[in-house]
């Protein structure tokens, strides 16, 4: 007759290995075991087991630490395990079951997720992450404008292109530039649920995927109206004509080949005038990397020329930095239909059309990653002093109103061979 019942509280909490044992397994009877493990600090790790053996094979079932599950509950389980092998179940099987439909419930539990619960999370993680304000905010509108009253309470999983044409259709055309970026955004939110494992590995706001439904999208290139390089000198003349620190922001924006943002929210601690460089942080970039900008003489002249009496460089007449309408405002009463973003286009063009400099320096120039890998592999300290020289060469032709047919830096030329 099988013994149970054979330690005491007493015992159970005070259990320890026979001398000379790491560990020892203490029997209750009835197939349950109090297992205890010498500890590196000397102490004692006392575990419940339940050790039995069905069709052949011998198993051992934790059931909990002693500190946890007290004798009592210890026995209570095994009482239900022994009862399992009574009925022919195996209880090691049973418990791996258990958890597989488990698992199966709780990924059944994720598939049921709606993209705006997507959304939600993707936004909690990823928008420490948008440095810019602005770039904040035009994300979560686009997102409740346009996208949640669609595909909100729509399962993750269900969801297929046709749903995202139907958000985008609408504005493809006549507002290609938001389309566009909405159609990105999408897409993030569900590279973040296939990642998750919420749905397939497709991704049904691709832009292959999305092109074949709607077409290839036609931006209304005047948003960013470039003004060709060959009129920039001419504009740089007339611009210098205008005795106004608006205009000068302005001429620094384009010869420095920055964003917008960027030149309007300079400080004075992130230029250094002796050495002609300007850093401009990461965090007030679209880039993990703070982006160093060469100066040329002129840029120079202008910081030289403005007030010291702020955190910022360039300041209104209400001693306030300037917002970008203002630039805006200033170029558009000059050149209607032009766009101060534009003029990064412009050096970038003048680069390649003018300059034998290879398309990364102009890249790195305009902070842009550099896409072929051997040209990345150049030495960065090289590539930023050809920077120099060609922002150098940059200030030199928008100083002339009648540039001549080539502007080339010959010692670059020579260097090349």
């Amino acid at each position: 007759m099988r013994r149970l019942n054979l330690l005491t509280e007493l015992q159970a909490r005070n259990a320890k290995p026979a001398k000379g044992k790491f560990v020892d397994r203490l029997p209750d009877g009835g197939n349950l075991y109090l297992q205890v493990t010498r500890s590196l600090s000397e102490g004692f790790n006392r575990n419940w087991v339940f050790r039995y053996e069905m069709d052949g094979k011998r198993h051992d079932l934790g059931l909990g630490p002693a500190h946890t599950i007290g004798l009592k509950a210890a026995r209570a389980k095994a009482a239900e395990l022994r009862m399992q092998i009574y009925e022919g179940i195996n209880p090691a099987q049973e418990r791996k079951a258990i958890k597989a439909e488990r698992k199966a419930k709780l990924a059944a539990e994720i598939k049921r997720m709606t993209f705006a619960e997507c959304w939600n999370a993707y936004h909690k993680i990823h928008a420490k992450d948008w440095k810019h304000p602005k770039h904040r905010q035009q994300w979560e509108s686009t997102m409740r404008t346009y996208v949640l009253p669609v595909l909100g309470n729509l399962n993750i999983a269900d969801i297929e292109t046709p749903h995202v044409e139907k958000v985008l259709s609408p504005i493809w055309t006549d507002k290609a530039e938001t389309a566009s970026r909405i159609q990105n955004r999408i897409k993030l939110v569900m590279d973040y649920a296939i990642a998750g494992g919420y749905r397939g590995k497709d991704n049904p706001a691709a832009r292959d995927l999305v092109k074949a439904r709607l077409g290839q999208i036609k931006r209304n290139n005047g948003h960013y109206k470039a003004m060709p390089y060959v009129e920039a000198p001419a504009f740089i003349a007339e611009l210098r004509k205008r005795d106004l620190v608006s205009a000068r922001a302005l001429e620094f924006t384009i010869l420095t080949a920055v964003r917008t943002n960027e030149a309007l929210g300079a400080t004075w601690d992130e230029i250094d005038l002796k050495h002609k460089l300007w850093t401009i942080p990461a965090e007030r970039r679209k880039s993990p990397r703070d982006h160093r900008v060469p100066l040329s003489d002129r840029a120079v002249d202008i910081l030289k020329s403005l007030h010291h009496s702020g955190k910022h460089v360039f300041l209104n007449d209400a001693r306030k930095p300037f917002d970008e309408g203002a630039l805006l405002k200033l170029l558009q009463n000059m050149r209607p239909g032009c766009t101060v973003h534009g003029f990064r286009s412009s050096f970038c063009d003048w680069a390649a059309e003018r300059t034998s400099y290879p398309e990364a320096v102009a890249e790195m120039a305009l902070a842009h990653a550099v896409p072929d890998a051997t040209v990345a592999a150049y030495k960065r300290t090289n590539l930023f002093d050809r920077g120099v020289r060609l922002m150098r060469l940059w200030s030199d032709y928008l100083a002339k109103p009648h540039p001549s047919a080539e502007v080339v830096d010959l010692e670059e030329r020579k260097r090349r061979g």
